[in-house]
């Protein structure tokens, strides 16, 4: 049984386990070693980091939240945000490479899937030995899955897919892709079936590779489906239910993208604090004017309010409660709070911040798809609304 201990850097306003710590710090020390020297050629070439994420499969992060009995780490939500915090503080792309993965490509067979399909799919996933791919955007619906136009038809004992899928995390790389398709267009959201599909899949093949603002490290590409044959078992779930299993995905996963909010601003907060405490202006260092501690203290306040409401749906992911109003409220705030951090580090870089040899400007450029990703900010207030109305109702 782990005994609880604080965190030896104060980094986190909980209690962590002994555990929990060690993780955090054996993550810690793998991104400083295997990762941040790479960071700047990563980004520079948009070259996928593979060495690094066979790697990451095999120090279990690959599978953090899934069961040992599927080859899982048989951890929780809790250890998985620290997990991707600690990948993202150092580089953002291995963050939601390792995200993506976990939280919807495998996820969604994990969740969805019979025996037999998680059986054949999740150990390998897991284990690092295969990549996952999640799709449900494309080039016309995005936050409108509803209308999505990509297509399956039975046909005896096979499904034929058609159409694109876009901004596809993983894309060109993963071994599996779950994809969401209209099996029945006049039932709208409830005519959305989801289906598994393997690479080297005759008519399956990765499209455009998207040139990023950020991330760059990180492959986002189209899938496109030309008369695709797949088994009919390849249909994960019930036939019409993929949508309403996505959402079930997406609960997961935008605690998921808090946490890479939550690493990306904490490195824009540390360099920028290592900064200010060299740079030297009127004859002392820019730290101790108190305009720029002013600034950090909001920076620091707000990183830690948005740990606390990562952690909290963590926990109530991780006890089995329903998430999806503090799965977005995480999302939300975390990525939000993220944008406004990283452009302070860029503010008090000041000159420095605008050129690739400091580490501010990378910072700022990877966060903006915090509040884009997996749900916009719009569509996170739509949700939480909805949550709140369905429990608060009018007194009119």
């Amino acid at each position: 049984m782990s005994v609880a201990v604080e965190s030896v850097e104060g980094l986190y306003p909980f209690v962590l386990t002994e555990d929990q710590e060690a993780l955090r710090k054996e993550i810690r020390q793998f991104a400083a070693r295997e990762i941040a020297p790479h960071v700047s050629e990563w980004d520079e070439k948009s070259e996928f980091p593979a060495a690094v994420v066979k790697k990451l499969g095999q120090m279990g992060l690959l599978g953090v939240i899934f069961p040992p009995e599927y080859g899982g780490a048989g951890m929780g939500y809790v250890d998985y945000v620290l997990a991707i915090e600690e990948l993202s503080a150092v580089d953002g792309s291995v963050g939601i490479i390792v995200a993506a993965h976990n939280s919807l490509g495998t996820n969604h067979i994990f969740l969805a899937g019979n025996e037999e399909q998680k059986r054949k799919y999740v150990p390998k996933l897991a284990s690092g030995e295969w990549l996952g791919a999640w799709g449900l955007t494309e080039p016309g619906s995005g936050s409108d899955a509803g209308g999505a136009r990509t297509t399956a038809v039975r046909r005896g004992d096979k499904w034929v897919l058609n159409g694109t899928k876009t901004f596809i995390t993983n894309g060109s790389y993963a071994d599996t892709a779950v994809v969401i398709a209209v099996t029945d267009k006049s039932k709208g959201t409830h005519g959305l079936s989801a289906f598994v599909v393997e690479k080297g899949t005759k008519g399956f093949r990765p499209g455009k590779k998207e040139n990023k603002l950020g991330l760059r490290a990180s492959d986002t590409s189209e899938l496109i489906f030309e008369d695709c044959e797949i088994p009919a078992e390849n249909l994960l779930g019930v036939e019409g239910e993929g949508f309403v299993d996505s959402m079930r995905v997406l609960d997961g996963g935008r605690i998921s993208i808090a946490a890479l909010s939550l690493g990306i601003a904490r490195g824009a907060l540390d360099a920028a604090t290592k900064y200010v405490k060299e740079r030297r202006q009127f004859g002392k260092a820019i730290a101790e004017f108190q305009g720029i501690q002013w600034k950090l203290a909001d920076m620091a306040t707000e990183l830690d309010a948005a740990r606390l409401l990562t952690q909290r749906a963590a926990v109530l992911k991780d006890s089995g409660r329903t998430v999806t109003r503090e799965s977005a409220m995480a999302k939300l705030f975390a990525s939000e709070v993220a944008v406004r951090i990283c452009n302070e580090a860029v503010q008090l870089f000041g000159g420095y911040g605008f050129i690739k040899d400091y580490p501010a400007e990378k910072f700022y450029r990877d966060v903006k798809l915090c509040t884009i990703g997996e749900g916009t900010s719009e569509i996170q207030r739509m949700v939480i609304a909805r949550e709140l109305l369905k429990v608060q109702p009018s007194r009119g």
